[in-house]
């Protein structure tokens, strides 16, 4: 198999089941760990990959939404609806950019809310729900990835103030460092995060520790973080000593 079709097909495995095991990419694939070790090596250096201990994981920073969007649903599903079942209504809900918070989005049809997105695919589900009051950021827009950015994204942030806040990310490390792959989203995530009462960070299995070269926020910034499989212990230790609460989508742990 020439190299060029090992890449897609490696990617296309970490993208549609998140971090794989060099062994196990070795297998699907019908060659030798050396050759998956050098692949992944050669990806890495692309900006394609994030190689972990034993394996690597996809940098999705760069997908379109549509792509994203068809990777990990039921998980995605799983944290949204534990997210939702968090809000009461009458409160505001500020949802950031990603295809978790527009899962979670999709969960708020019927309920009596105000919701702040720069998130334009939350914008297109929710538009004709005339229950919920729905304020959309200004900025600049970003096609491929449904979402506004810039400093008018950032000064209309600095004006509001939410019950709420729902944030993604592209990756958590060890050290409960959000991060993420785009770094002109930074921004508007610190500005998300200071526009909100309480901080409740979505990340599924695949984002501990996922990817991103930028530093969103540390843990003394979140209040819980919710997601759909148990933490590594060095992660959720250092989110327990900074006082935030870990939920595994369904119920909490103590």
């Amino acid at each position: 198999m020439l190299a060029e079709r090992r890449h897609q097909l490696i990617l296309r495995a970490l993208r549609s089941g998140g971090p794989a095991a060099v062994t196990d990419l070795s297998e699907q694939l019908g060659v030798s760990p050396a050759t998956v070790r050098r692949d992944l090596l050669k990806l890495e250096e692309e900006g394609l990959l994030t190689r972990v201990h034993g394996g690597a994981v996809a940098d999705e920073g760069d997908q379109p939404f549509a792509e994203v969007a068809e990777v990990r649903v039921a998980e995605k599903d799983a944290i949204a609806a534990c997210a939702a079942a968090m809000i009461t209504d009458g409160q505001s809900v500020l949802l950031d950019i990603g295809t978790t918070a527009y899962r979670l989005a999709r969960q708020l049809h019927g309920r009596r809310l105000t919701v702040i997105t720069s998130n334009l695919v939350v914008y297109e589900e929710l538009a004709d729900d005339e229950g919920i009051d729905l304020v959309l950021l200004g900025g600049m827009v970003r096609r491929e990835y449904r979402s506004l950015v810039g400093f008018l994204t950032e000064d209309n942030l600095r004006q509001l103030h939410a019950d709420w806040l729902f944030l993604g990310t592209s990756g958590v490390r060890p050290g409960g460092e959000v991060m993420d792959t785009t770094v002109v989203e930074v921004p508007v995530k610190r500005a998300m995060i200071k526009a909100g009462g309480r901080v409740v960070l979505l990340a599924d299995a695949a984002k501990f520790p996922g990817t991103g070269m930028a530093r969103v926020c540390g843990p003394e910034d979140l209040d819980v973080v919710v997601t759909d499989a148990p933490v590594d212990p060095a992660t959720r230790s250092s989110l327990e000593e900074a006082g935030v609460e870990v939920v595994l989508a369904g119920k909490v742990q103590a």
